[in-house]
């Protein structure tokens, strides 16, 4: 399995962190990192975390997301609103037991993202990730506390137990290149502009749902510039 790091993104109560840290904890899971929290690590988040404060001890506080992910090869934002429908794709999420399932094999960093206690992660902030994750809930109180939703992530990982290594995936940097590219042929092509936005990130979740390998990678880097090549130029393939 990869290894998980949990991201809490403007955590507010002390308390839920020490209950993250504490699941972690229990899971075997030992890098957390804060981004921009609200709250600091005082008496009530280590008393919450008994057996889990050498997790807070090693949390890592940073003030961007970029920061906190910069070397996992998969960013999966955690939402408890789903949306249905083909105009929705942008907020619609995979279930967290197909997810972990589909990670088995792979090995590197996997960011996992939690958002506020309030309002959760800000629509930018989804924009951001490869694919959106949820766990199935009653519809009459769909979103879970944020120390119970982790605890159940976390939980789902573990069960999966390890797998047979599959082949190395691409990197962070290697996929942002991936979507700058995209954009760029969004530009050359004259696509309408108020589409742009929406259809990048599209593209951002098919490839976070596939997890493309560095081969693949390749080829569709490939592909794209030599697309380039025909579309700046004239120039034709062969």
């Amino acid at each position: 399995m990869p290894r998980l790091r949990i991201v809490l993104v403007g955590p507010k109560f002390e308390g839920n962190v020490g209950a993250v840290a504490r699941s972690m904890a229990n899971f075997g899971i030992d890098d957390l990192y804060l981004v921009d929290p609200v709250c600091g690590i005082g008496d009530e988040a280590r008393s919450r975390a008994k057996h889990g404060n050498g997790v807070l001890d090693r949390a890592v506080t940073v003030s961007s997301i970029d920061e906190a992910v910069e070397d996992c090869f998969l960013v999966a934002g955690t939402s408890g609103i789903v949306a249905m429908g083909d105009g929705n794709y942008t907020r619609m999420p995979v279930p967290i037991g197909d997810f972990a399932q589909h990670c088995r094999g792979y090995r590197g960093n996997v960011a996992l993202l939690f958002g506020r206690e309030d309002i959760g992660l800000y629509q930018s902030e989804l924009n951001r990730c490869d694919l959106l994750i949820t766990i199935p809930t009653g519809k009459e109180c769909p979103v879970l506390n944020l120390s119970h939703a982790a605890t159940l992530v976390m939980y789902e990982f573990f069960k999966e137990g390890s797998a047979s290594r599959r082949p190395e995936p691409a990197d962070r940097d290697e996929k942002e290149r991936m979507f700058d590219f995209f954009n760029e042929l969004l530009t050359a092509i004259d696509y309408p502009e108020n589409r742009r936005e929406i259809t990048a990130v599209m593209f951002r979740r098919m490839m976070g749902r596939s997890i493309p390998t560095k081969y693949e990678y390749n080829t569709i880097m490939g592909v794209f510039g030599d697309a380039a090549k025909i579309i700046k130029h004239g120039k034709r393939w062969g």
